[in-house]
């Protein structure tokens, strides 16, 4: 099988090196790729918002599936453009990518399904939204309703936070047209859970629980990145609560897609509040999430290629389950410092003896090689990961691996894992 991937980052790198494992697999190539995934398989210089050029590409080169990672791409329409093409891609079309493009649409897809999730209210007027404001208490959660790279949700602990996000979303527009309309959304206490699915419009297949740790500082504090970490398996991820997930979220949410006559291919990440009641949706993303994809499939046993392939051609086995490794997983974010606002680039990184540790694998996130050798090229650098035969074990692993590395101008979170060892559940 000849594969596209298409993608940058860590998550892409994780993605390459699964895929590259696979006795299916003939080449891989990787648009545009990073120095990470040069090691797994052929990078192409095609950037992953260049819809013409992946499918010119991909046509030429008489690609067999084509696997997009970040979101981008598939709200350009990256899907619809290669199955005009006759090319099979595992991602879903940009109609049913509104998933995560809009918050707005995920609402009404979960009050179509019945779907448990928080209340919510869309507002494009800021006005609007601070006189509605003005009959709430903290906390209270205020989101852009497009993409915005993982930072368009503010956590309100205080009215003042409140206000201030709306005036900065609406007003001053720092997310860009992603803010033009944010959702003011009842906030939910419990705790987060990332859960994941591989779908092929109708079926779905459970793929893996993870904890991500989103803020910037440790103990949960600054604001919102892409995710600084994260940890596998979820310690609350039970049997039960995957089947209440599973029952309860994914499968009503491919029922109305098929509904809408946009069924949902590809993966379908869930962003969960475990809450006394039960799972509660926070919001869907329409691919693998980041760190969490370099979290999990480090766990998976099962060849994943086959199955992705299944799913993109609507032929994904019911009865099918992924099989796990034993033990556990964590991931830590070297980021640059600044992040996630302005950081440097260009920033000499030595990898040390990182990469020959027991258990650990190195995923190329922010990185370029110039004539000099490995620099930084943005804001989450590399994704650290680590398995071992417990929680504990993976977290020492992947930390002492970082401490290996020589990235002067990086930094990261000192507490992935911390609560799940803490209270040991």
């Amino acid at each position: 099988m000849r594969v596209l991937l298409v993608g940058s980052g860590g998550r892409e790198a994780a993605l390459a090196w699964a895929v590259a494992k696979s006795p299916t697999l003939d080449r891989l190539f990787v648009a545009p790729g990073n120095p990470g995934t040069a090691l797994f398989g052929e990078n192409v210089s095609i950037a992953a918002e260049d819809i013409p050029g992946l499918v010119r590409w991909a046509k030429t080169q008489k690609i067999d599936l084509v696997i997009p990672g970040p979101e981008a791409p598939l709200a350009l329409g990256l899907t619809d453009a290669l199955t005009e093409a006759g090319v099979a891609c595992f991602g879903p079309c940009r109609a049913a990518a509104r998933l995560e493009t809009s918050k707005q649409f995920t609402k009404e897809i979960c009050a179509e399904a019945g779907i448990p999730t928080a209340q919510a209210v869309s507002f494009s007027s800021t006005a609007a939204a601070q006189d509605y404001l003005r009959s709430k208490k903290a906390p209270i959660v205020v989101k852009a309703d497009g993409l915005a790279g993982g930072k368009g949700v503010v956590v309100a602990t205080e009215m003042a936070e409140a206000t201030a996000a709306i005036e900065a979303m609406l007003t001053s527009r720092i997310h860009g047209d992603a803010g033009a309309s944010v959702l003011i959304e009842e906030y939910l206490s419990g705790q987060e859970i990332s859960l994941f699915a591989i779908c092929d419009g109708e079926t779905a297949v459970f793929c893996g629980a993870a904890q991500d740790h989103k803020r910037v500082g440790e103990g949960d504090t600054g604001p919102n990145t892409g995710g600084m970490g994260a940890i596998a398996p979820h310690p609350l991820a039970t049997a039960s609560v995957i089947d209440a997930a599973m029952a309860r979220i994914i499968h009503p949410a491919l029922a109305a897609m098929v509904r809408r006559g946009m069924p949902f291919r590809g993966f379908l990440f869930a962003g969960l509040m475990l809450t006394e009641t039960g799972p509660h949706l926070i919001e869907f993303n329409v691919r693998f999430g980041d760190p969490e994809c370099e979290t999990l499939l480090p766990l998976l046993r099962t060849d994943i290629l086959p199955v992705l392939a299944d799913a993109a051609a609507g032929k994904l086995d019911r009865n099918v389950t992924l099989s796990w490794h034993d033990g556990a997983s964590a991931t830590v974010i070297l980021a640059a410092k600044g992040y996630p606002e302005h950081y440097p680039r260009n920033v000499p990184i030595n990898l040390g003896s990182s990469e020959t540790l027991p258990g650990v694998t190195v995923f190329h996130a922010g990185t370029r090689k110039d004539e000099d050798g490995l620099v930084s090229s943005g804001g989450r650098v590399l994704a650290v990961n680590a398995v071992g035969d417990s929680l504990k074990s993976a977290v020492e692993r992947a930390y002492a691996a970082v401490d290996s590395i020589d990235f002067p101008d990086g930094f990261c979170r000192r507490d992935i894992g911390a609560k799940a060892l803490l209270t040991r559940v």
